[in-house]
């Protein structure tokens, strides 16, 4: 799986604040973690062809160019994510996985959490991980 990281997508009336720039990272980082621990993924790096495919627009606008990413870095699937922050008090993590050659989607999931800390942004992406994406059948 090729995973291209986490977007903020800012809908509040406060202006983007560093320390959120870095939860995306920090989250994208426990997500791989947690899905290379599971045994179940096998994290890709994205190649520079896989780079050059995604060209300069964000993931969730790019009109496809996940699959060619995707495929370019050695990848079967496509993985990414979006936070959305409507408020220092609400916000949801969106998480979107992608077959690459058939381009069908093959996971879909959001949580809302409350509360704008490392905590609650970890607790989010734990449960994802933890409740959907890795739950038994």
């Amino acid at each position: 799986m090729a995973f291209f990281g986490f977007s903020l997508i800012n809908t509040s009336l406060e202006p983007t604040k560093p320390e959120e720039t870095a939860r995306l990272k920090m989250i994208g980082e426990l997500f791989t973690q947690k899905l290379d621990a599971s045994g179940k993924f096998k994290i890709v790096p994205v190649s520079a062809e896989g780079e050059k495919a995604l060209g300069s627009a964000a993931i969730e606008n790019c009109n496809g160019c996940e699959k060619e990413a995707a495929i370019a870095s050695g990848a079967d699937w496509a993985a990414w994510g979006t936070v959305q922050k409507v408020s220092n008090l609400i916000l949801n993590i969106n998480l979107y996985m992608e077959d690459a050659r058939s381009g069908k989607m093959e996971f879909v999931k959001s949580v809302d959490i409350r509360g704008n800390t490392d905590e609650s942004w970890q607790h989010g992406i734990n449960y994802i991980v933890k409740n959907y994406l890795l739950a038994p059948p």
